[in-house]
């Protein structure tokens, strides 16, 4: 690889329900999180949502630091960090096709595509009916 391929970013997108995240790596001395201008512990306030971002790189083995930039909008906090998982899967398995395995089977290179179900007319929410009275 030469010096301008090796310092370039890596980009892919994740997403989860309405959540989307747009994740780009660039090679870097130490891994460091910036999700929409702000550091990972102040954008994912609770240790479990920073877990859920992170467990790509922690659990898919990968040697390399990485600087990570996220644009990430829509959804809920939650499905925005599996949105992030889901992105920085993506970047990994671009960047060394050895990881692809080890994501795969921890299922972080699957959309989960399951979606809110919309709510139906004379119901009161998409499968709750009001109470039947035979009189």
């Amino acid at each position: 690889m030469t010096t301008e391929t090796k310092n370039r970013y890596i980009e892919a997108v994740g997403r989860r329900k309405t959540a989307t995240a747009r994740v780009r790596i660039t090679p870097s001395a130490k891994t460091t999180f910036l999700i929409n201008d702000k550091a990972l512990n102040e954008y994912f306030v609770t240790e479990e949502l920073q877990t859920i971002a992170e467990e790509a790189i922690s659990k898919g083995e990968v040697k390399e630091k990485f600087t990570v930039t996220v644009h990430v909008e829509g959804g809920g906090i939650h499905a925005q960090a599996e949105a992030v998982r889901h992105g920085l899967s993506r970047t990994l398995v671009e960047r060394d096709e050895q990881v692809k395995n080890t994501l795969k089977k921890l299922g972080f290179l699957k959309r989960d595509s399951r979606q809110v179900e919309r709510k139906k007319f004379g119901l009161k929410k998409a499968r709750k009916a009001p109470t039947w009275s035979k009189r």
